[in-house]
């Protein structure tokens, strides 16, 4: 059984540019987040087109193509840059991160610095790593995890939909199989910024529901948030029982 709430929130500016969807076709269950960059309503533009762009992709294939997330970032991508040429909006991005749950199987996407939290049986096991500098920082052994929040660099992104790509940018997960009780977190950094992790996990086991969960870590972000200029800030939290 999956069970799942949506949450999205201006904070304290002008317009929301962060976006997300969730979409349902036959055995197969996409969750997206996406955190527009670029002011001046681009960012909104840019993280729509790619929430927009896994809709489309999941009702034209359903559940019967295995590599439907990097179809959703290729395509976001090409989307995109298509824009940008058309408007010369080159500075409209966004992150993008993704969730796609096909019968027993589950798998992940990202790109930027949304991100996945995996939780089995309500202690995490992974998530998805920034692509930042403060993230490199912590990978070359120049800053400890947790400084991440609140870097001074922490809103310089390396890698995101909207710039050229040569290579591949984002990172896909391996999969994995349904097993127990596992929960996810989708969100955007407005939201990460402002909870931690021993956070999350507190209020998932003290949760008998998905919507007490998602409550509980948005009203801790909220507290946090309090007389700050709090950005947009959004989640999508997923049982799967």
């Amino acid at each position: 059984m999956i069970t799942y709430k949506v949450y999205s929130d201006i904070g304290n500016r002008e317009k929301n540019e962060d976006s997300v969807g969730n979409f349902h076709v036959n055995q197969r269950n996409i969750f997206v987040l996406a955190d527009g960059l670029g002011g001046h309503g681009r960012g909104e533009v840019a993280s729509s087109n790619a929430i927009e762009t896994a809709r489309d992709l999941t009702q034209l294939v359903g559940d019967s193509n295995a590599d439907l997330l990097s179809d959703i970032f290729e395509e976001a991508q090409k989307r995109v840059m298509n824009i940008q040429e058309g408007t010369f909006a080159n500075g409209m991005k966004t992150t993008l991160v993704a969730l796609d749950i096909c019968r027993d199987q589950i798998k992940w996407a990202h790109i930027g610095d949304s991100r996945l939290y995996y939780f089995q049986n309500c202690k995490l096991v992974e998530r998805t790593l920034d692509h930042s500098v403060p993230q490199m920082l912590v990978l070359a052994h120049k800053l400890k995890e947790k400084k991440i929040r609140g870097h001074e660099d922490r809103n310089k992104l390396l890698r995101v939909i909207g710039s050229p790509w040569e290579t591949k940018k984002y990172d896909c997960s391996e999969i994995i199989n349904k097993n127990g009780f596992q929960a996810f977190l989708l969100c955007s950094d407005g939201f990460w910024e402002l909870i931690d992790e021993k956070a999350m996990t507190k209020t998932l086991k003290k949760s008998n529901s998905v919507d007490e969960w998602l409550d509980a870590m948005v009203e801790i972000v909220r507290q946090n948030g309090k007389c700050t200029d709090m950005d947009n800030n959004s989640a999508i939290a997923v049982w799967v029982k």
